[in-house]
């Protein structure tokens, strides 16, 4: 039995809710394994984010990291191929902090790659129905930020990686895209279930 870390933020920017929180949360409450399931909703923070998380990751001793995080404005759910290592915030965090070109590691390479096997997670979520896609990268804020703390801080037989979601039906500002709260969960859902799904697949998708 895997140990998947699963992993939402909490709402910023004004909003009331983060449907990456939500779908998460859902998630867990119809979860009937396999595999042991570990859920956490991380802050909207830099320092707070990585510090989480490395203890989530220190005391689980996950085999999946899975994190997701919201893109507003997108109508796709995204899988994401690299993280970066840098933070450019064109926001402040929800501490008040907007680091601009600086690195998320000090030392650190200049990318990492997902460990997931996002083309084959794409062509699940597409054969369900889904609207998915591949991201390049994850950007240059909090999301970003965990994606490249979470593979640096996994062991090397460990998967790790990053699924942006879209506004939810119930969180979703005026005109903006968005997915039914359901089809977020199933999707997350997907994810989690074939997320060891990796024997043809590189790093970052691309297949052998």
């Amino acid at each position: 039995m895997a140990v998947v870390l699963l992993t939402g933020f909490e709402p910023f920017d004004g909003a009331a809710r983060n449907p990456s929180a939500d779908a998460v949360n859902a998630v867990l409450d119809d979860y009937d394994g396999p595999h042991d399931l570990v859920v956490a909703t991380l802050p909207v923070a830099f320092d707070a984010s990585a510090r989480r998380l490395r203890a989530l990751i220190e005391r689980h001793c996950p085999d999946v990291v899975i994190a997701t995080g919201l893109a507003g404005g997108s109508s796709h759910i995204a899988l994401e191929r690299i993280g970066v290592n840098l933070i450019d915030a064109r926001i402040p965090d929800n501490d008040g902090a907007q680091p601009v070109d600086v690195p998320s590691e000090v030392g650190g390479p200049a990318a990492r790659f997902s460990t997931l096997p996002v083309k084959r997670l794409v062509d699940e979520l597409i054969a369900e129905g889904l609207p998915a896609r591949l991201s390049l990268s994850a950007g240059a804020y909090v999301c970003n930020h965990v994606l490249y703390t979470a593979l640096g801080a996994i062991g090397t037989d460990a998967i790790a990686g990053f699924v942006h979601l879209p506004w939810s039906t119930g969180t979703a500002p005026a005109d903006a895209p968005h997915l039914a709260e359901t089809q977020l969960a199933r999707a997350v859902r997907l994810v989690v279930d074939h997320a060891l799904d990796t024997e043809t697949e590189e790093p970052g998708g691309s297949i052998w």
